[in-house]
C-alpha cells in the first residue's frame, strides 16, 4: 500500500528532470499518472514506460502548458480516462537567463508564460473537477529564485514569486471545498538546468550551500508526494524550501 493509492495525478512537464521524477515517485506510491511534454516525445515514451513498469496506467499529453485550451483539453481528457482528478502538480518551466539590461522582451515573455501562466491554465483548469468531487491537492514547484532572488534571473524570479504569491491566494480560495495548495521552492538541483554550468561555476555554487551538494531529482520529488499525500493533510499555503540549508 502506497500513501496516494490509485490517486489520480497530473504533472505538467513531466517527461525529465524533476517533472519525471515526481512522476514515478507518485507510481511508486500507487498513484495512476497522466503527465505533460511539450516536444521530447522520446523522453516522454520513456517515463511512459517506467510508469507503467510498476503496474500503473499513464497518459503521456503533448501540450503547451502556456496556452489555456490546450490545458483545458488536458484535464478534459483525464477526467474522462480515469473519472477524476486528485492531484495536480505544477512544474512546466523554462529559464532564460541574462542580466536585466541584456534582458530581451521575448525572454521575459517565454519564463513568464511558461512558468507561471502556465500554473494558472492548469489550476483553473482542475479547480473545477476538484470542486465538484470535493477533494484535491496542487503542488507548485517554485523556486528559492522566488524567495531570495538570483542574479541573471529576473524573469524567473519573478515568474517563481508570482507562483508562491498565486499558491497562497489558491489555498485561501479553495480550503472550503477541501482543496489543498502548496508549493515546494527547490535549490540547486542536479537536471539538464545546472549541467549547463562550468565546473568553476558549479564549484562555487556548491560552496554556497550548507550541506555543501546540488539536490538529486528524487530528493525534491519526495517532499512533493508529502505534500500531495494524508500525511500532509492539515497543511495549505505553505512553500518548502528544498534547498540544503541555502535560504536559512
Amino acid at each position: 500500500m502506497g500513501s496516494l493509492d490509485n490517486k489520480i495525478a497530473l504533472v505538467t512537464g513531466g517527461s525529465r528532470g524533476i517533472g519525471k521524477a515526481i512522476a514515478l515517485a507518485f507510481a511508486a506510491e500507487g498513484a495512476h499518472v497522466a503527465f505533460t511534454y511539450k516536444s521530447a516525445s522520446g523522453a516522454a515514451e520513456e517515463t511512459a514506460n517506467a510508469i507503467r513498469a510498476v503496474g500503473r496506467k499513464t497518459l503521456a499529453l503533448q501540450s503547451d502548458a502556456r496556452n489555456s485550451d490546450e490545458a483545458a483539453k488536458v484535464v478534459d481528457a483525464i477526467v474522462k480516462e480515469f473519472q477524476r482528478l486528485d492531484i495536480l502538480v505544477n512544474n512546466a518551466g523554462i529559464t532564460k537567463d541574462t542580466l536585466l539590461m541584456r534582458m530581451s522582451e521575448q525572454d521575459w515573455d517565454d519564463v513568464i508564460d511558461t512558468n507561471l501562466k502556465s500554473a494558472f491554465n492548469f489550476s483553473k483548469a482542475v479547480s473545477r473537477p476538484m470542486m465538484s468531487q470535493r477533494a484535491g491537492t496542487i503542488v507548485n514547484i517554485s523556486s528559492i529564485a522566488g524567495v531570495i532572488g538570483n542574479p541573471g534571473q529576473t524573469n524567473y524570479s519573478a515568474a517563481k514569486a508570482g507562483m508562491i504569491g498565486m499558491t497562497k491566494t489558491l489555498a485561501k480560495e479553495l480550503s472550503s471545498r477541501n482543496i489543498r495548495v502548496n508549493a515546494v521552492a527547490p535549490g540547486f538541483v542536479d537536471t539538464d538546468m545546472t549541467e549547463k554550468l562550468t565546473p568553476q561555476q558549479k564549484e562555487a555554487l556548491v560552496a554556497m550551500i550548507p550541506m555543501k551538494r546540488t539536490a538529486k531529482p528524487e530528493e525534491i520529488a519526495s517532499v512533493v508526494v508529502f505534500l500531495a499525500s494524508p500525511a500532509s493533510g492539515y497543511m495549505t499555503g505553505q512553500v518548502l524550501c528544498v534547498d540544503g540549508g541555502l535560504v536559512m
